[in-house]
């Protein structure tokens, strides 16, 4: 069967073959309102560490509920493990999330807690 499609152009053809049993029919051009996201995506931030400080061949990675860190050393990579620990405890104690906090903010715990550690 042929159709018109006169939204290219109007002598344009466009020839459509039955769909085979148990596959949906899709619609170019066509907005579907079931894809439509009814509400924006949350918000959310991640810490992400890198290292490359290693030499031993240990391939090292840490996953947080909102931190991944990859490589370095032993000694490196426990570092991050601390730091990232360290300004979620911060958060934490300010009643807040990593999503909540700006930039600066983000900048003077890290600040903070290098301080505090020595590192």
């Amino acid at each position: 069967m042929a159709l018109r499609d006169t939204r290219r152009s109007p002598t344009a053809t466009v020839t459509r073959f039955p769909e085979p049993p148990g596959i949906p029919q899709v619609h170019l051009g066509v907005e579907c309102e079931s894809l439509k996201a009814s509400k924006p995506a949350p918000k959310s931030s991640s810490l992400l560490g890198v290292a490359f400080d290693n030499d031993d061949g240990h391939t090292r990675l840490t996953r947080g509920d909102n931190f991944v860190l990859v490589g370095g050393s032993q000694e490196t990579h426990a570092v991050m493990q601390e730091t990232a620990v360290k300004i979620n405890e911060h958060l934490d104690r300010q009643g807040k999330r990593l999503e909540d906090a700006s930039v600066t903010e983000l900048r003077d715990i890290c600040q903070d807690v290098r301080e505090k550690h020595g590192r």
